[in-house]
Order: structure tokens, then sequence, then C-alpha cells
């Protein structure tokens, strides 16, 4: 197991506010979500490889543009 240590941090309270009531709504504490959170950059890769964007990756072909996008949506 890794070892643990105590972190301060400075956060605006509206913030912090929400963050617990995810954190209670998630059946989660505070300290497990941020350590998750944390756990999941990876400063070396490049670019950074989210769950979300590894599940949209290669979903548009490749001359898929923001027009093409926007024009799909306004129909």
């Amino acid at each position: 197991m890794p070892e643990k240590t105590k972190l301060t941090v400075r956060i605006d309270r509206t913030a912090l506010d929400r963050a617990k009531r995810y954190a209670a709504d998630h059946n989660t504490s505070l300290s497990r979500l941020i350590s998750e959170f944390l756990a999941m950059l990876d400063v070396e890769a490049q670019p950074s490889r989210t769950p979300i964007l590894s599940r949209l990756t290669g979903i548009l072909p490749a001359e898929a543009s923001a027009r093409h996008l926007a024009e799909a949506f306004v129909k």
C-alpha cells in the first residue's frame, strides 16, 4: 500500500461544498476523490488521454472538421 501523507490546500468555499456533495453522492470520501483524480494525471502522456477522450478517439473520420460537426447538428 502506498504511503499516505497529509496535504493542505486552499480552495473556494463553493467549489469545496460542491466537491463534498459529489463525493457523498458517489459514496466516497473527498480524499479518495482527489487521490483518484490525481492518479489519473499522467504528466508524461502527450496528448492527455482521459477516459472520455479514449472512448471518443477514432469515432469520426479523419477528414471531419468543426464545420462538418456544426452542419451535422444544425440540420
